[in-house]
């Protein structure tokens, strides 16, 4: 994949509305680096904002480095940390209760 397909990559992130998109999107764009040892994906919403919360980790120090330069992220404890700012929706406590049992149990599987 080349550079601008994964910047384009990199963008489209904030389109995706599910845990496993995210977590494949974001696989995929890291892996040209090296080989991904950790990768989890927490949502989160702050301030009526809906986020997702990407803690990453590479097989090497040096493929980090690549990455944090290429995406222009930070470490934060150790991890590179990725937030990508969701779409809105329409919701309410209870349907975000069953979205996100639902979107755990299909990245668990």
């Amino acid at each position: 994949m080349k550079a601008n397909q994964m910047k384009a990559a990199y963008e489209r992130l904030g389109t995706s509305d599910d845990l496993v998109s995210i977590k494949s999107a974001l696989h995929m764009i890291c892996s040209e680096f090296g080989a991904v040892s950790r990768l989890d994906v927490l949502l989160a919403r702050q301030g009526g904002k809906r986020q997702a919360l990407c803690f990453l980790r590479m097989d090497s120090t040096e493929h980090e480095h690549q990455i944090m330069r290429f995406l222009e992220i930070a470490r934060f404890a150790g991890e590179l940390v990725v937030v990508v700012d969701l779409p809105q929706q329409a919701s309410t406590p209870a349907a975000d209760t069953v979205r996100l049992y639902r979107e755990l149990a299909t990245a668990g599987a």
